[in-house]
């Protein structure tokens, strides 16, 4: 299906819609702004309605209900008020006045955004941003979206039909490479979610005057040395690392120790089994524990047959496992509940650290209360971007940056104008 200037279309109109759709940008972008206030009105009751159920029944299909419940917050006219104030400033369409010249801020233009596969809330969230910086955006559906996205883009210009002009939604294949390629030359920037081999390829696709506005895929982990509350610590980082299955880019790969004892790594493995497997335990969906053993038990059998798995100690468990390696360097983990676990004492944690940089993302740090101050300094200065309690590592928190940015800026130009002498 295609979603184009407010109304649902069949794929078969995609020739015709992807013909005008030059003509129909230009059109809109010499004739139209749109202004903050119109876009939080929008999303807010398209939020309301969401929070009241009304795209329930399509929206499970998709989402996990944790994902779903995020999405349903982050669409209020409070968050994106605070949004809007963080990352740009309270007064941002208002001209900043120099000795010479005066500073406008305006959309970048058209945005290309490429909705990730792992965390289907995005797309749409992604267009929310764009509409509140005045661009006007093309979303690329990803596969398994369902029609969730194109369900609330509908609502969305139901409640504000001025909208309308400002969003094209395609679901299309990575395949069609010309038809991406159409929708690419159109962009000023094109917004990506995914790992190096999609950002390539959208390289490959993207004009030269256009913004590659990269999100790519990112690593997370959990740092422990000592605890406030070991229960309590230890229970929300194995119901994050089953609830997330390990796909999000904020989700715990590898669990480092705060020291240099491998056997300590081993008692810590021990220990943390029972509370991984009660959290397994209450996982759902048909075969979601056959699925873990078997992705938990092929990656072992693949680092056997080719000679990695030395010094390593496996510790299986009902529907996950936790892996011990001699090694400390963070990697992806085999996912679905199977975690690793590697010591990492914090004198050697940032030049550790620092070999993954750019790629690095959240930490879920369990502590003592008075070593989390320091460790999260420490931390920070590796290169990590998000900082949280390991049970809370895939929430998302009104305010935050994204990836150590704040996404508004980077869907914004500033035009400086030279005054009248």
């Amino acid at each position: 299906m295609i979603f184009a200037k407010g109304k649902l279309l069949p794929d078969s109109d995609r020739a015709k819609v992807l013909a005008g759709l030059e003509t129909e940008i230009n059109a809109t972008r010499m004739s139209r702004t749109l202004l903050p206030e119109t876009v939080l009105s929008a999303v807010d009751a398209l939020g309301r309605r969401l929070r009241s159920g009304e795209l329930d029944a399509l929206a499970a299909q998709v989402l996990p209900a944790g994902e779903l419940a995020e999405v349903k917050a982050l669409l209020c006219r409070e968050t994106l008020e605070e949004k809007l104030d963080a990352e740009l400033g309270p007064d941002f369409l208002r001209p900043r006045e120099f000795a010479r010249t005066t500073a406008h801020i305006l959309p970048l233009g058209t945005l290309l955004h490429v909705a990730p596969g792992n965390q289907l809330g995005l797309g749409l969230y992604s267009v929310v941003e764009g509409l509140l910086t005045g661009n006007v955006n093309l979303l690329k559906l990803p596969r398994a979206d369902k029609g969730a996205s194109l369900a609330a883009l509908s609502l969305l210009a139901e409640e504000a039909p001025e909208l309308a002009d400002f969003l094209y939604a395609f679901d299309l294949p990575s395949s069609e490479t010309e038809d991406l390629k159409a929708l690419a030359a159109l962009a000023d920037g094109v917004v990506t979610w995914g790992g190096e081999g999609a950002v390539s390829a959208l390289r490959e696709l993207a004009p030269p005057g256009a913004k590659l506005i990269e999100w790519g895929h990112r690593l997370s982990f959990a740092y422990v040395s000592g605890y406030a509350d070991k229960d309590r610590e230890l229970a929300g980082l194995a119901e994050h690392i089953v609830a997330t299955g390990q796909r999000l880019c904020s989700s715990c790969q590898v669990i480092f120790l705060d020291t240099e004892d491998l056997g300590e790594v081993c008692r810590f493995c021990t220990e943390f089994l029972p509370w991984l497997e009660r959290a397994a335990s209450a996982r759902t969906g048909p075969g979601a524990g056959a699925q873990a053993t078997l992705s938990g038990r092929t990656a072992l059998l693949e680092r056997i047959v080719e000679g990695r798995a030395a010094g390593e100690a496996h510790f299986p468990g009902r529907g996950c496992s936790v892996t011990a390696r001699p090694d400390r360097e963070l990697e992806l983990s085999p996912m679905e509940g199977n975690v690793l676990v590697k010591a990492l004492p914090r004198a050697e944690l940032l030049p550790t650290l620092r070999r993954q940089k750019g790629r690095l993302q959240t930490a879920g740090l369990i502590c003592a209360p008075a070593e989390r101050e320091a460790l999260t300094a420490l931390l920070a200065r590796a290169g990590v971007t998000r900082i949280t309690r390991a049970g809370d590592m895939s929430a998302s928190f009104p305010g935050e940056g994204h990836d150590g940015e704040y996404s508004l800026r980077r869907y914004i130009r500033i035009v400086d104008v030279e005054k009248e002498k």
